[in-house]
C-alpha cells in the first residue's frame, strides 16, 4: 500500500453530525490524543500534590485539589481536543440535553451522592483521618470519594458511606476542633471505707497519666450511696484520637486505682446480701456411712 492509498484510508468519511464529517484519521487520532493528554494531566497533578504534601498541607485539602484540578484540566483537554478534529461544541447540545435529562432521572440517588461528596470536601465538616461515629459506628475516614466515604472501623473493617447520609443524619466527628475529649472512670468502695483519701487515691491515679490533661483538671465526685458499695466517678479530658485510645488510658487507670487502694487497705466492692431469718434456725449434720 502506498502512502498516497494511507493517507486516502484515513481520510475515508465514517460519518456525520451537523454536516461535519468525521474520517477514519480522526476517530484514531482522538482517543491517542486524549490518552496522552490524560499521562501529561496525572503527571503534573502528581507532581502537584507530592510539592503540596512535602509542605504539610492538610490531607483533605490536597485531596480536594486534586480533584478540582483533575476535572478542570480533563474538561480543557476535552475542549481542546473537540477543536483540534474541528467539531463544534454545539454539535452535541441536543444529544448532551437528552443524556442529561435521561441521566438526572435514572440516578437522582447517585446525583444526590456526587454533589453531596463535593459539598464535604469543599465545607469540611468531615475531613480525611477525622474519627467519626455514625449510626452507633466509630472509625476514622481514610478517604472521601465523590459519590461515597470510607471509613475504616475500631476493628479493622471498612464501611462505604453514602455522602448524603453524611449530611442529612446526625454525625458526630470527635475530632473536628481538636482531639480533646473526656471520658470517665467508676469504681465503688465498700461501706466504711475512708472517703476523703479514697477520692484522693483515684485523683492521684488520674493525674499519673502522661496523656491527662492537666487543664481542665481531673475531678473526682463522690457519686452516690450504692445498694453495695460507695460510688465514685473520676472525669478528666485527654487527647485521644481514637476509641482503643481512651480505652487503654481508662485501663491504665483502674490498674493504678487496684494498686493504690492494695497499699492503703481499701476494699473494692462486691455485690452482697444480707440474710433476715425469723424464728428459728436449726442444722442438722448429716450422717456419712
Amino acid at each position: 500500500m502506498t502512502l498516497d492509498e494511507i493517507i486516502a484510508l484515513f481520510d475515508s468519511p465514517i460519518f456525520s453530525i451537523q454536516d461535519k464529517v468525521f474520517t477514519l484519521g480522526d476517530l484514531l487520532m482522538l482517543p491517542a490524543f486524549l490518552f496522552v493528554g490524560y499521562l501529561l494531566i496525572s503527571w503534573t497533578i502528581r507532581l502537584i500534590v507530592m510539592r503540596m504534601r512535602s509542605k504539610g498541607v492538610a490531607p483533605d485539602v490536597v485531596h480536594l485539589v486534586r480533584r478540582i484540578l483533575f476535572i478542570l484540566a480533563f474538561l480543557a483537554l476535552f475542549i481542546t481536543t473537540l477543536d483540534l478534529i474541528n467539531v463544534p461544541i454545539t454539535a452535541f447540545a441536543f444529544l448532551s440535553g437528552a443524556v442529561a435529562i435521561g441521566f438526572g432521572f435514572g440516578a437522582q440517588n447517585i446525583i444526590n451522592n456526587f454533589i453531596s461528596g463535593w459539598i464535604l470536601m469543599w465545607e469540611r465538616p468531615i475531613r480525611i483521618g477525622d474519627f467519626l461515629e455514625v449510626d452507633g459506628v466509630k472509625g476514622n475516614v481514610e478517604t472521601i470519594n465523590t459519590r461515597s466515604t470510607r471509613i475504616r472501623r475500631t476493628d479493622g473493617v471498612h464501611m462505604m458511606i453514602p455522602n448524603s447520609k453524611l449530611l442529612e443524619n446526625t454525625v458526630v466527628n470527635w475530632t473536628l476542633v481538636d482531639n480533646r475529649s473526656r471520658t470517665t472512670v467508676s469504681v465503688g468502695v465498700a461501706y466504711g471505707s475512708p472517703c476523703r483519701l479514697v477520692a484522693s487515691l483515684i485523683e492521684q491515679a488520674v493525674a499519673e497519666q502522661q496523656d491527662v490533661l492537666k487543664e481542665p483538671a481531673p475531678i473526682v465526685i463522690f457519686d452516690e450511696f450504692g445498694d453495695n458499695a460507695l460510688m465514685f466517678v473520676a472525669y478528666f479530658w485527654m487527647n485521644a484520637s481514637v476509641e482503643g485510645h481512651l480505652r487503654m488510658i481508662r485501663s491504665n487507670i483502674r490498674f493504678r486505682i487496684e494498686e493504690l487502694f492494695a497499699e492503703n487497705d481499701i476494699c473494692i466492692a462486691f455485690p452482697q446480701r444480707d440474710i433476715h431469718i425469723d424464728g428459728k434456725l436449726t442444722v442438722h449434720k448429716a450422717d456419712v456411712e
